[in-house]
């Protein structure tokens, strides 16, 4: 479905999302009135018309009430959206990207998924950065238990996934709830199936977060399980419990503390390194020359939770010393990568702001 200038019948009338009665914009046909020009010879305002296929598309897109339409007016303040049938008329500066939004919007829902309220702002930052959001959010990592499509939810999350698949090691650097280790996770599981590696190792160093659980009971298997617990989680939701528990028994997943990895050579394995920002420079040498062929490996940390005694991180600085280096790839995710409840963005955010305060920034 491609957009083009409006060629409305002049006259007819359109809806806004509020409900009120708009004239038509009629698109800026041969004999009409230049545009006005900015000073830099671009057009001020643009008009584009879009339609969408059928009624039920159009019910989908707007949202109930047109909650999903009013999501959009808000992201696009200086344009003007007017409905029509299944036509959508748009006026305005930003009239481009918004057809191309709608577009892309359409393909999503054509895919077979349902839209709300957060995928529609992802969606919208997507187009600001010149992202096609149905190429991320149709784009399958793997088919979890019960038919359930694993997908990348943001364009971070998009070019994390494509780094992994294209690169020996990958890491992913960013805050809470932007899917770094369960993405990991999923990858690995997709990895496994599909028979290029033999077993996915999934470890994490045994930190404790401000709490002393050195006296709970049990061996030491038994002390670090609260620390991997997080990895367990999203196995379980990925291959459900018993499917887990079996390749668990085998061996074909193991889970470990990072202090097993030591004096191991790791060939045709996924490895995963969760919760990197709690190594020291030493473990994190260790951990990444355990790597044996066939493998592929993932490392997953957030700088700004570090707990390392002494805060000696081995994360921190590592891309200036290993960023030149061939089939390893960086990638940062931000708040906007964000996949949890708002309020945890939002929190993020509230973070950041207090610490750019703190410096002076």
């Amino acid at each position: 479905m491609a957009s083009r200038v409006t060629t409305a019948d002049r006259g007819a009338t359109w809806r806004s999302a509020s409900g009120t009665a708009i004239p038509a914009g009629s698109g800026r046909l041969e004999g009409d009135p230049a545009p006005s020009i900015g000073v830099d010879g671009a057009e001020l305002a643009t008009r584009r018309e879009t339609m969408v296929p059928n009624t039920h598309l159009m019910a989908s897109l707007l949202g109930t009430h047109d909650e999903l339409l009013r999501l959009v007016e808000q992201a696009f303040p200086e344009d003007r959206i007017a409905v029509q049938g299944n036509r959508i008329a748009l006026e305005g500066p930003h009239a481009e990207q918004l057809a191309r939004l709608f577009d892309e919007l359409v393909l999503v829902l054509e895919s077979g998924q349902s839209l709300d309220a957060s995928k529609i702002r992802r969606t919208i930052d997507m187009v600001h950065e010149d992202v096609r959001p149905s190429e991320v959010l149709n784009a399958e990592v793997v088919r979890a238990a019960r038919g359930r499509s694993v997908r990348p939810y943001t364009s971070g999350q998009k070019r994390y996934t494509d780094a992994i698949a294209a690169n020996t090691v990958t890491f992913g650097i960013g805050p809470a709830g932007t899917g770094k280790s369960y993405l990991a996770v999923a990858l690995a599981v997709q990895t496994l199936q599909s028979r290029a590696v033999n077993r996915i190792i999934l470890t994490r160093p045994a930190v404790e977060a401000g709490e002393r659980l050195g006296f709970l009971p049990g061996d030491l298997m038994a002390k670090v399980d609260p620390y991997l617990r997080p990895l367990y989680d999203a196995l379980y939701d990925l291959l459900e419990p018993e499917g887990a528990q079996r390749l668990l028994d085998r061996g074909t997943i193991e889970v470990a503390p990072l202090a097993f990895m030591r004096g191991r050579t790791l060939n045709n394995s996924f490895i995963i390194l969760d919760e990197a920002q709690n190594t020291t420079p030493e473990q994190m040498k260790m951990f990444l020359t355990r790597i044996g062929f066939g493998s592929k490996c993932v490392v997953t940390g957030d700088v700004t939770q570090i707990d390392v005694a002494g805060g000696r991180s081995g994360l921190v600085g590592l891309q200036d010393v290993l960023g030149e280096v061939p089939d390893i790839a960086f990638v940062h995710l931000t708040r906007r990568d964000v996949v949890r409840h708002q309020i945890v963005a939002d929190i993020i955010s509230a973070y950041e702001e207090a610490e750019r305060a703190s410096h002076g920034d």
